[in-house]
């Protein structure tokens, strides 16, 4: 019948209504008893007054009255009592020494039943007021978010359809935008995942085919012996570059498992140093120079250091394939205008073609080995991690510069 969030509403308004109620009660009772004693508090006076004035007893109406209560006052003591006659009228009565007074008080009983009669009315008002507010504010309140939900319900794997920020209201603009974002990294996501998907399915099919073709050929006629060991090596050559492509796609998976690492403080200048240490020894053994600038001494930030040695060992492998013997390569950090570390390393191999997008999977330039898929995984990591990621031409000589930029706080988006 009820909802587990209109059950609470509908406890909350129960709770509500019996504290009105109990209020109600207890400022009815303090008034009626502040009427009483002030009516108590004059009789007293004017029964005092007798007594200077010696006046005489008063009898009261009542045979055997009872008495409410005794006060104690300055001079002495009194008591005092409600009854009733036998027409129903209500008498007080207070009692002092040997003087009583007595006060026909229906008039001020009628008074006071009346108001209390109101205060009750205005109460029931009230609650019923209060009722009627919040069942109306909860409907104006559920509208918007049941109208968010039938958009959220009409996205699907196949139709991310953004909300209509505009036909929401004003309150729920923040909250749709941000959902829009998130669909936004979704859509790039899934269609970065099928281009692997159709990118790797080529890049498997190529060998395979090669590999086919060569064998049909080969077993149409006997051959010589050195004509079946070339073919064996074709397919040991070609079964290699297959095992590339499947390995980097693995690659992809675990750098995925690497995004939900929490992120953890590290100085990232020793990182670059140690990187630094190994490929300055891979460029020593292929006859390149090496050379490392790292500024400032110290930067601590909030990494997920996987993802950080995946990006920089990728753009030092590239420096390293495409830079000739004999050329340099530089690791250089250093705080930029905004107050972030940039990482860039600097080569003097053939540069890139900024007309292609570099980052996109199987992506080669020229005859190197590799499937082309280091950047993309680079760039990845990088927007899982928060940074920016750029490759762009030298403009003082042949060569390219691959750059990374860090933040104190890095947080994983994905």
């Amino acid at each position: 019948m009820f909802s587990k969030r209109g059950l609470v509403n509908l406890k909350f308004f129960l709770v509500f209504t019996v504290l009105i109620l109990l209020f109600t009660i207890s400022l009815t009772h303090t008034l009626k008893e502040m009427v009483i004693n002030v009516e108590v508090e004059e009789l007293y006076k004017m029964a005092v007054e007798m007594e200077k004035r010696g006046g005489d007893d008063i009898e009261m109406s009542c045979s055997s009255p009872t008495f409410l209560g005794a006060t104690p006052e300055r001079d002495g003591e009194y008591e005092y009592l409600l009854e009733s006659d036998k027409d129903g009228r209500d008498h007080l009565v207070v009692r002092h020494h040997n003087i009583v007074v007595e006060r026909d008080i229906t008039d001020k009983n009628s008074i006071i039943l009346n108001i209390i009669l109101l205060i009750f009315m205005l109460t029931i008002g009230l609650i019923i007021l209060t009722f009627l507010y919040s069942h109306i504010l909860s409907k104006d309140t559920r509208e918007p978010i049941q109208q968010l939900n039938r958009y959220l319900e009409n996205i699907s794997e196949k139709e991310l359809n953004k909300i209509p920020v505009e036909k929401l209201p004003e309150d729920l603009h923040l909250l749709a935008e941000t959902i829009n974002d998130l669909l936004n990294r979704v859509e790039v996501f899934i269609g970065t995942q099928k281009e692997l998907f159709i990118g790797a399915s080529h890049e498997l099919k190529t060998p395979l085919a090669v590999i086919k073709l060569k064998n049909q050929v080969l077993l149409m006629k006997e051959r010589a012996p050195k004509e079946y060991i070339e073919t064996i090596q074709l397919t040991n050559e070609k079964i290699d570059e297959m095992n590339a492509v499947v390995s980097d796609v693995l690659n992809i998976g675990r750098q995925e498992s690497a995004q939900f690492e929490s992120p953890v403080e590290r100085d990232v200048i020793k990182i670059l140093q140690k990187k630094s240490q190994d490929f300055s020894l891979l460029a020593q053994s292929q006859g390149k120079n090496f050379i490392t600038l790292l500024q400032p001494d110290e930067f601590i930030a909030s990494i997920q250091e996987t993802l950080l040695n995946h990006i920089i060992q990728n753009f030092l492998q590239n420096a390293l394939k495409f830079t000739p013997q004999g050329k340099k390569i530089e690791l250089q950090s250093y705080i930029n205008e905004d107050g972030y570390l940039t990482i860039e390393v600097i080569d003097e191999g053939v540069g890139i073609d900024e007309k292609q997008d570099i980052f996109a999977p199987f992506n080669r330039k020229g005859n190197k080995s590799g499937v082309g898929l280091g950047l993309f995984l680079a760039k990845s990591a990088a927007d899982s991690m928060g940074a920016k990621i750029s490759v762009k031409n030298r403009k003082d000589g042949d060569g390219a510069i691959a750059s990374l930029e860090l933040k104190s706080k890095l947080v994983c988006l994905l």
